[in-house]
């Protein structure tokens, strides 16, 4: 599943930069997350999620990297999470660029593949609860630095 996306934020791009790459701050919007452990600061992460599809819930432990990081403008993240029976890998990036009036843009993709038996127990969900998980984070993100 790839999913994409631009958001205004009326902030300046460095206080959105530090909220975006700040493991705590993004683990208290990410719905699920449970635990969030910095392996390695502004590197490498370990989370715990609950996640779920229709009455199907499963909790993931997921390694989370920073694979590409130009500070202030773009981050490529690569995450990988298992569950029982389960597993799911995702790639995200995100474009940073001023917006108008001195707010930022962010320019999001997400792609996200889930295998195993949460995959095909809930597969006619995925898409829509994804894209409902997805919207509410950021939705968190933008009232939490905007505030």
């Amino acid at each position: 599943m790839r999913f994409e996306g631009t958001l205004n934020i009326i902030a300046p791009r460095e206080k959105v930069w530090k909220f975006l790459t700040d493991a705590e701050f993004v683990s208290r919007c990410a719905p699920g997350v449970k635990e969030m452990e910095v392996v390695i600061p502004e590197k490498k992460y370990l989370a715990v999620a609950s996640v779920g599809f229709g009455s199907v819930v499963a909790v993931f432990k997921t390694d989370i990297e920073f694979q590409e990081f130009k500070e202030l403008e773009f981050a490529k993240v690569r995450a990988h999470g298992t569950a029982p029976g389960s597993a799911v890998d995702a790639t995200s990036e995100m474009l940073l660029t001023d917006g108008v009036d001195g707010s930022t843009d962010v320019k999001w993709t997400a792609d996200i593949v889930i295998v195993g038996n949460i995959a095909s127990i809930a597969s006619r969900l995925m898409g829509s609860i994804t894209k409902k998980l997805t919207h509410m984070f950021f939705d968190c993100v933008k009232k939490q630095i905007e505030a």
